[in-house]
């Protein structure tokens, strides 16, 4: 459920599109209430003379209140706010997909930021329409990954609209976003203090640039924020999680939906110092990035997931997956969550999580989610076929023959490399 608000100014009815009463073109900003969006409410009026309504989206980021972010946007001069709780909407439509995709981007990365800005985009595109605006403008610099992935899912919702990154496109800079925010006199702190850039999420947290740019320098404890450090941790935590068709749907006996179970997974996961990521990954646009991940929920999550996957998937099928899984994950990271491909690739996930259902017992301790125990009514584990013990019911003399077929290609062909010459020397050293 997504619960959103606006000032009371009256929104223009669909069929209205155009702007303002005063006839001027309207920008849709994705506002975060911080320096940078703030400051480039007044940015855009003054550089393109059209009226900005600023849009702000809660997928679980944390910080000030949703309404205290509306009322800076209207102060910075925004001529309406809308703003969005959509964290139950993010969990359940966004963060369970990845889910039972298992996406992680290089094997390592849970797509954290990837799989947040969609879910504000579609949330922009019905600002856009709601309020006749005509363009859509974003914090991002030029050399990241989510311009495009605004861009792209933007005009792959709504072709008409044009889109504008102030950093990017109208040259505003940190330095002149500080220097127009004290000079206006801007209801925001201003700062160069942080060096880092950090976005976040229930899904995650992500923490780039500053001194981690050099990629021999650790991490140091500080810049961790969603879990504790591994090396002391509190006593060992035992859970156990039920999914139902690869979603959460109990932990410990108790009733969760999407949003409740990533929570709960952030905190105890969290505690444990389980979740820290250190990677070096493939940006879109052709660079390398040094990238450090706090996803303590979606890390533990995916764990319990994949090992309900590896008793309830036929194997052939759990194969093909893994490869889908990455293609997907590619898919997200690159911004093409709104694709021809990666819907369709939606669809064979579904249907690989028909039997997913089960209980997973996990053991959260000193950064590691360890699996323990795993059961499932439909889980394609035999217990008299695995045995070794009496009651094993498994024909062994059927293997045999099995070998003859499954090496006779093999066979054939190590046959022929001798009669020509090619087969292994076993005398020259």
């Amino acid at each position: 459920m997504t619960t959103e608000t606006s000032q009371t100014t009256p929104a223009p009815q669909a069929g209205n599109a155009g702007g303002s009463a005063s006839g001027k073109e309207r920008v849709v900003l994705a506002y975060s209430g911080g320096l940078d969006t703030s400051v480039a409410i007044g940015w855009i009026g003054e550089q393109t003379g059209a009226e900005v309504i600023a849009v702000a989206v809660d997928v679980g980021q944390g910080g000030e209140d949703l309404e205290v972010i509306r009322q800076r946007a209207l102060d910075c001069g925004a001529v309406d706010a809308y703003v969005a709780d959509a964290k139950d909407e993010f969990a359940a439509e966004y963060c369970m997909p990845a889910l039972q995709a298992q996406g992680l981007y290089q094997d390592a990365y849970p797509l954290v930021s990837a799989i947040s800005r969609p879910v504000i985009v579609k949330h922009l595109v019905r600002a856009a329409k709601r309020f006749g605006a005509t363009t859509v403008a974003h914090g991002c610099t030029g050399k990241g990954n989510d311009q495009v992935r605004f861009e792209v899912g933007i005009t792959s919702l709504a072709p008409e609209l044009r889109c504008i990154a102030p950093v990017r496109d109208l040259a505003l800079t940190r330095d002149v976003a500080i220097e127009y925010a004290e000079k206006h006199n801007l209801p925001i702190e201003t700062t160069k203090n942080n060096p880092f850039s950090i976005d976040q999420n229930v899904w995650g947290r992500a923490i780039e640039t500053g001194f981690l740019e050099d990629i021999w320098n650790a991490p140091t404890k500080d810049i961790f924020s969603y879990t504790d450090d591994p090396t002391y941790p509190p006593l060992p935590d035992e859970v156990v999680i039920r999914f139902e068709q690869g979603v959460p749907v109990e932990i410990d006996g108790v009733a969760v939906t999407p949003l409740q179970a990533i929570q709960e997974m952030n905190r105890r996961a969290g505690a444990q110092g389980i979740g820290r990521i250190d990677v070096v990954e493939d940006r879109l646009v052709g660079i390398k990035s040094r990238e450090v991940y706090e996803a303590p929920g979606a890390m533990a999550l995916l764990a319990a997931h994949k090992e309900l996957e590896n008793v309830t998937i036929e194997r052939e099928l759990a194969r093909y997956k893994r490869r889908v899984s990455e293609r997907w994950a590619e898919l997200v990271y690159d911004g093409q969550w709104f694709s021809p491909l990666k819907k369709a690739l939606d669809v064979f996930v579904a249907e690989t999580q028909r039997y997913v259902s089960g209980e997973i017992r996990m053991t959260l301790h000193g950064g590691r989610a360890v699996v323990t125990g795993r059961r499932s009514e439909s889980s394609l584990y035999d217990f008299n076929l695995a045995t070794y013990d009496a009651g094993d019911t498994f024909d062994q003399s059927s293997s045999v023959g099995f070998i003859d077929i499954y090496g006779l290609t093999s066979k054939l062909s190590a046959a022929r490399d001798e009669k020509f010459g090619n087969g292994v020397d076993f005398f020259t050293d």
